[in-house]
């Protein structure tokens, strides 16, 4: 089976591809590029079993219908636009959910500049929807909305302060623990990369967590949130380490 993992930037220069090959009795880095334009992504996607995307795959409900109401002057004055009413227009379900399980907080993709990556990713999306690939936002689909972060977290491995050129220790710490937690991973090669490049690391993150979805190792959206999560989508978190 062949899973694809993107670390989605706004721009290509720091948007991250990885392939990874699982043959029953190896799982291959069988390719990594950092500097990824939409066409290789557009390609790429039909052509494995499975990809983890790290980057949000739609805005919280509540602020679109926000946005829309203050667009038209139709918005109710709220009891007190205080904390609880901001979060909400900020979160959405799938991240108040991780800050619950991981103590992690995703990115607003309302209120910060994910939203770039995010916008980007609504064009491919809309690519890939035409070329009838199945895009549904609940991971249903051939598609996962991932987290590395919390990935990183749930396997007991350094998940902050491990990008940027001064991480390297930090990076090969996580190499090295996920070699531990995959013992059939082969790096091909490729370590000098995810060492010098979070992009390329974060890529394979994301394609390790397609991985473990796909072999029903990770946490997807309850049902009471499956609708929700259609719309919002839903990031999902392998399972903790001790499981």
């Amino acid at each position: 089976m062949r899973f694809c993992g993107i670390d989605l930037a706004a721009e290509p220069k720091n948007t991250g591809l990885a392939i990874l090959v699982d043959d029953d009795t190896r799982l291959t880095v069988d390719s990594v590029v950092v500097g990824v334009v939409d066409d290789l992504i557009v390609a790429s996607i039909p052509d494995v079993d499975y990809a983890g995307i790290d980057v949000p795959f739609g805005w919280p409900q509540d602020f679109v219908a926000f946005v829309q109401q203050q667009a038209t002057h139709t918005l109710a004055s709220p009891e007190t636009p205080g904390p609880t009413w901001r979060r909400e227009l900020a979160l959405r379900v799938t991240d108040r959910e991780i800050q619950r399980t991981t103590g992690l907080t995703p990115l607003s993709v309302s209120a910060n500049l994910i939203a770039y990556p995010a916008f980007r990713w609504a064009g491919i999306e809309a690519r890939l929807r035409a070329a009838q690939v199945d895009v549904s936002r609940d991971g249903s689909g051939a598609i996962a909305e991932v987290y590395p972060a919390a990935a990183l977290y749930r396997w007991g491995l350094p998940h902050t302060g491990y990008k940027g050129s001064q991480r390297l220790a930090i990076r090969q710490q996580i190499l090295d623990g996920l070699a531990q937690r995959f013992p059939q991973l082969d790096w091909n090669g490729h370590e000098a990369l995810l060492l010098a490049n979070d992009n390329a690391l974060d890529a394979v993150l994301a394609g390790l967590v397609s991985h473990e979805i796909r072999y029903g190792r990770c946490e997807g959206p309850p049902e009471r949130y499956r609708k929700t999560t259609l719309v919002e989508g839903w990031i999902w978190v392998p399972q903790r380490w001790d499981q």
